[in-house]
């Protein structure tokens, strides 16, 4: 296993990729939970607007995913960055002095033009490896993405309660602008190179396919199944506070989240260096089934060791979706594809918090567990099946099917 990453490394434009995504994501996880920290400190409004604004970013980040994605294929990275640069640094500049009404309508702008760091990325590290080393690469970006993804919220919470809100709000946009900037200069290859013989290479501006000819059952039931697994992850979160608050153990939340975290990690470098894939479908049944076995914790340490046991399908469940999902989008719609599975995985994240909460608020922290692991193992065993009965089409390549 350890071989098989260190030949992954070894490819420069994977260490570089690796470590520019790395400070390129601490911005984009730390941005919502500074909007809201200034929206009830500096701004005094309450929790229920913050709530609005950080869902503003939210949603319109998963909106743009798509048409990002599209712009990437279209046009390559340099011509997509430089919008984002400009509105970002706009945003930077303004927003810490904006009222409630217009600092809305800023969240909304910045976030359809937020640098599309994930679809960059992983456009970057598949086009640089073979692809007998998808799975590793995939998975070493899922765990660098889970590292930045606790990194970046703790880093901005650490400096919003230090510093004034409005100063740590522009700090973090001028971190994304930064980050935009370091991408443009490095400006990372999104193509195979054209002397690869795994899969033929196509140029920038050359003619693409139409979504509708990759975007089927197959590809649909990928991107649900991604919005399912963020489901359980948003209500594994939300119901963890919830249980733990139940038993006046709410000091103890922060240490017992880490341990699913650290779960994740480890299943996500295991699964990089398994040698045949699993089943993305199988894989989220199994994270369900897991998942609501912290329901039977009787204290905080057997409720923390069932959390790392749960997280230990967490990475692998996405790595695996989207090592399927690239297999079956031409090179060329890669972008777009990658879009469409990040507005997927921010849409379950959404979903998970209300409806984990409805079961926390009727049957206790216990019940918000079930809720969210039957859904997952109901959802992942009825897509597996379903793709057994329709086997989907080949994998694509650059050219289409």
């Amino acid at each position: 296993m350890l071989r098989q990453y260190r030949d992954v490394v070894a490819i420069s434009t994977i260490r570089t990729a690796i470590l520019v995504g790395f400070l390129a994501r601490l911005p984009l996880f730390g941005a919502g939970v500074v909007v809201t920290l200034h929206v009830v400190r500096s701004l005094e409004r309450s929790y229920t607007e913050a709530g609005i604004a950080g869902a503003a970013l939210v949603l319109a980040i998963a909106v743009a995913g798509p048409w990002r994605g599209r712009l990437l294929d279209r046009y390559g990275l340099r011509r997509v960055l430089v919008p984002s640069i400009v509105v970002q640094s706009g945003y930077a500049l303004v927003a810490p002095f904006l009222e409630f009404g217009t600092f809305l309508i800023a969240q909304i702008v910045a976030g359809l033009f937020f640098i599309p760091v994930q679809a960059i990325l992983r456009q970057t590290v598949m086009a640089a490896a073979a692809q007998s080393q998808r799975r590793t690469v995939l998975s070493l970006d899922g765990v660098v993405l889970e590292i930045s993804a606790g990194l970046g919220p703790a880093i901005a919470v650490a400096a919003a309660t230090t510093w004034n809100t409005s100063y740590v709000l522009a700090g973090v946009f001028w971190a994304s602008v930064l980050a935009g900037i370091i991408l443009y200069v490095v400006n990372l290859p999104l193509r195979r190179s054209p002397s690869s013989s795994e899969e033929p290479a196509q140029e920038l501006g050359a003619p693409r396919p139409s979504t509708r000819t990759w975007f089927g059952l197959a590809v649909g039931a990928l991107l649900l199944g991604a919005v399912t697994s963020t489901v359980v992850f948003a209500g594994t979160d939300l119901s963890t506070v919830g249980i733990l608050n139940e038993v006046g153990k709410a000091s103890s939340i922060g240490w017992v989240l880490a341990l699913w975290a650290l779960g994740s990690l480890i299943g996500g470098l295991v699964y990089g260096g398994l040698a045949r894939p699993i089943s993305p479908f199988l894989l989220l049944a199994a994270l369900g089934a897991v998942t609501m076995l912290p329901a039977l914790s009787t204290g905080t340490l057997s409720l923390g060791l069932l959390l790392l046991v749960a997280g230990l399908l967490g990475q692998p469940t996405i790595t695996a979706a989207l090592e399927q999902l690239v297999d079956r989008v031409p090179e060329v719609a890669r972008g777009e594809a990658m879009g469409w599975h990040s507005t997927a995985m921010t849409s379950g994240l959404a979903l998970g918090a209300p409806l984990s909460g409805a079961a926390i608020d009727r049957w206790g922290g216990a019940g918000g567990f079930v809720l969210v692991g039957l859904l997952g193992f109901v959802a992942g065993l009825s897509l597996w099946g379903l793709s057994r009965l329709r086997p989907g089409p080949r994998p694509a390549t650059s050219g289409g099917r």
